[in-house]
C-alpha cells in the first residue's frame, strides 16, 4: 500500500493537485452533516442538495454492508416503513400508472423513448431515473423537464422534516440517498397528478426500493449483462433472477432478445407468479409496410431499446382503449425461446415522432465545438462498451472525408465500483487512440461549491489510485500488441478493419496521462481551442511532464480532435457540466 501511495504522490506532480484541493473530498461519517441543515423550509436549492448528500453511505459503511449483508427482503420492508413515515401507504402508489423498467444496458434509454412517446399523446408524464449527470433534480422529471429548483427545494424540505419528526424509535432514522429520492419522486408524481410515470429501477429489481410498487401497468426488461456483481451476483443468470423480481401477477411484461440462459430465468420467474411475459420482435418487424423509423439516439443498440419502448407504450395505450393505434398483425409464438412474441403493429405518427425527438444526454451524444468533437457515452459494462465502440467506429467512418490535416484521437476514461476496468479498456484499445487520459469524476479538484456532484462514498486518494491503476492497465495492453481480431467481438456481422490512425500511435506508456479532475483534463485536451469551454489559465505544473508538453503541441496543431468520453455516467456528467453550461442553470 505504501508503494501505491508513493506512486500516487509522484503522479500528483503532473496533475498539480493542490494540498488544499486534495483534502476537500473526504468521507463524511454516515448520518453526520458537514453543512448544517436549515431549520426552515424554503431555503436555497444548494442547501437542500447539501443536506441530501448527508444521506449518502460513506466508503467504510459501504464495506461493512457488503461484509455482513442481511436479508435483502428487509430492504423492501424498510422502504415501506419510510413510505409510511413520509405520510403515504403502499396502497397510495396504486393510484399512479407506473411503467417499471429494469435491465443492465439501455434501461434509461428505453425509459426516455417511452416517456417521449407518451408525451406526444398529450399525457402529463413523470419520469424517475438515475444517476443524474449535472444536477440531482434531473432524476425527477415532469413532462420531460427536470423539476425546477424551487419545486425540488419545496418537496425536499417537506419530506425531510416529515421523516425527521417521525424518526424516534426507528432503527434507521433516515433513508439513504437513493431511497429518499425515490420517496420524493412518488410524492411529487402524486401531488402533480401525472397521468403516467416511467420509473427506472436503480440496481437489480427484486430488492430495489422502487419495487415497493405493487401494481405497475406494464414492466420492461432491457438487455442483460454483468454489472454490480457484489450486489446482484457474478453470473448473468443470477442477475436475470434479480431483474425478473419486478414482475407482478397478471401485469404484462416485455423483454428484448437475451442469451438463452438469462432468458430462461426470466421465463421461469414470470411463470412462477403468473406474469404474462412477451418477447419483443425486432424493430425491423414494426417497420414493414411503413417508413423506416428514425431514432433521436444514435447507435445500432438503440434499436433494441426503441423496440421495447414501443411495446411498453402500445400495451398501456391498449389498456386505456386509446384510439388510432392501427391494426395488429398476428405474431405466432416463439418456439425456440418458448415465449410468446409481442404484437407486431404499425407505429403511429405519435410514436414515430416520439422516437425521433427523444433526447437522453450522455448516451451516444456528440458535441461539435470547433476543431474538437466530443463523443459522450456513459457505457460502463462490457456489453455497453462494445456498443459504444461500435457506435464510435461507425460515426468516424461515416464522417470520414478527404484528409485535411492531422487528426488526433483522445480517450477520456474512468470506471468506478466493482467493474473490471481492464476488460473495458481492452475493448477500447482497437480504436487506436493517440492519447489516453484518466481522471476522477470530479469536475473540479474541490467540489465544495457544487453540491450536486459531492460524493462521500469514496475518498480522493481512492479515486486517484484507481486512475493510476487504469493507466497501468493501459500500458500493459499496449505491451500485448492487441491485433485486429479484437474487432470481431465488437461487430455484429463479424470482423471489421481497425480504425485507421492518423499516424502510428505512441506506446501507451508514453501517451497516457492522469489528472486530478475533469476540468484539468479538459484544459489539456482542448488547449484553449474549444469555443465553449474557456477555463482559467492552466494550474501550475500542468504541462511539466514531457508527454503533456509534447501532446500539447500535437493538439494545438491538429486539424481535428476526436475525444471519446466513456466508462462512467458520472464522468460524462462532469464533462457535460463544463461543455454545456446551460445544463447547470
Amino acid at each position: 500500500m505504501s508503494r501505491t501511495r508513493n506512486r500516487l504522490r509522484a503522479a500528483l506532480s503532473l496533475v498539480a493537485v493542490s494540498k488544499r484541493g486534495a483534502t476537500t473530498q473526504v468521507s463524511a461519517p454516515r448520518g453526520l452533516s458537514v453543512w448544517p441543515a436549515p431549520q426552515e423550509p424554503g431555503m436555497e436549492y444548494q442547501d437542500a442538495v447539501r443536506t441530501l448528500n448527508t444521506l449518502q453511505t460513506n466508503a467504510s459503511y459501504l464495506e461493512q454492508v457488503k461484509r455482513r449483508r442481511g436479508d435483502p427482503q428487509k430492504q423492501l420492508e424498510a422502504m415501506e416503513q419510510f413510505l409510511a413515515r413520509s405520510g403515504l401507504q403502499v396502497e397510495d402508489l396504486d393510484q399512479l400508472n407506473i411503467i417499471h423498467v429494469t435491465g443492465t444496458k439501455g434501461k434509461g434509454s428505453t425509459c426516455a423513448f417511452t416517456e417521449r412517446i407518451l408525451r406526444n399523446y398529450g399525457l402529463k408524464t413523470g419520469f424517475f431515473s438515475s444517476p443524474h449527470l449535472v444536477q440531482v433534480r434531473e432524476r425527477i422529471r415532469i413532462n420531460g423537464q427536470p423539476i425546477s429548483p424551487e419545486l425540488f427545494t419545496k418537496h425536499f424540505w417537506r419530506l425531510y422534516h416529515r421523516l425527521e419528526e417521525t424518526k424516534e424509535g426507528s432503527r434507521v432514522p433516515m433513508p439513504a440517498y437513493f431511497r429518499f429520492l425515490t420517496l420524493m419522486a412518488f410524492h411529487i408524481f402524486l401531488q402533480e397528478k401525472v397521468d403516467l410515470a416511467v420509473v427506472e429501477v436503480g440496481i437489480g429489481g427484486a430488492y430495489d426500493c422502487t419495487n415497493i410498487v405493487r401494481k405497475p401497468v406494464v414492466c420492461g426488461v432491457s438487455s442483460l449483462g454483468i454489472d454490480h456483481t457484489s450486489l446482484l451476483g457474478d453470473t448473468v443468470e443470477k442477475i436475470a433472477w434479480q431483474k425478473g423480481g419486478i414482475f407482478k401477477p397478471g401485469v404484462p411484461a416485455f423483454t428484448v432478445l437475451q442469451p438463452e440462459g438469462p432468458l430462461a430465468v426470466l421465463r421461469e420467474r414470470a411463470q412462477q407468479i403468473s406474469c404474462p411475459l412477451y418477447l419483443c420482435p425486432p424493430l425491423e418487424a414494426l417497420e414493414e409496410g411503413g417508413p423506416p423509423l428514425t431514432l433521436g439516439l444514435e447507435g445500432e443498440h438503440q434499436r433494441s431499446n426503441a423496440a421495447l419502448a414501443l411495446q411498453l407504450v402500445h400495451c398501456w395505450l391498449r389498456q386505456q382503449e386509446h384510439r388510432g393505434l392501427g391494426e395488429l398483425r398476428t405474431s405466432g409464438p416463439s418456439i425456440r425461446w418458448q415465449l410468446p412474441l409481442a404484437p407486431v403493429f404499425q407505429p403511429t405518427a405519435h410514436m414515430q415522432h416520439g422516437l425521433q425527438d427523444t433526447e437522453w444526454p450522455g448516451r451516444t451524444q456528440m458535441l461539435r465545438h470547433g476543431p474538437l468533437t466530443w463523443y459522450l457515452d456513459g457505457a460502463h459494462t462490457v456489453s455497453s462498451v462494445q456498443a459504444c465502440v461500435h457506435w464510435f467506429h461507425q460515426v468516424l467512418q461515416h464522417n470520414q472525408g478527404p484528409p485535411s490535416g492531422l487528426e488526433v484521437r483522445v480517450l477520456l476514461f474512468n470506471s468506478t465500483g466493482d467493474r473490471d476496468p481492464l476488460a473495458l479498456l481492452k475493448l477500447l484499445q482497437p480504436c487506436q487512440f493517440d492519447y489516453a487520459v484518466f481522471c476522477p469524476n470530479l469536475t473540479e479538484a474541490s467540489s465544495t461549491g457544487n453540491a450536486d456532484q459531492q460524493n462521500f462514498t469514496v475518498t480522493l486518494d481512492q479515486v486517484l489510485i484507481r486512475c493510476l491503476e487504469h493507466q497501468r492497465h493501459w500500458s500493459h495492453l499496449d505491451q500485448e500488441q492487441a491485433g485486429p481480431d479484437l474487432w470481431s467481438s465488437l461487430q455484429p456481422g463479424g470482423p471489421a478493419p481497425l480504425l485507421q490512425a492518423p499516424h502510428p500511435p505512441h506506446p501507451c506508456s508514453a501517451n497516457s496521462l492522469v489528472f486530478s479532475c475533469v476540468s484539468h483534463a479538459l484544459q489539456w485536451i482542448s488547449q484553449g481551442r474549444d469555443p465553449v469551454f474557456q477555463p482559467p489559465s492552466p494550474p501550475r505544473g500542468l504541462l511539466s511532464h514531457p508527454t503533456a508538453s509534447d501532446g500539447a503541441r500535437v493538439l494545438q496543431e491538429a486539424a481535428a480532435i476526436h475525444v471519446l468520453v466513456t466508462g462512467s455516467l458520472h464522468l460524462v456528467g462532469s464533462v457535460l457540466r463544463l461543455l454545456e453550461p446551460s445544463l447547470s442553470q
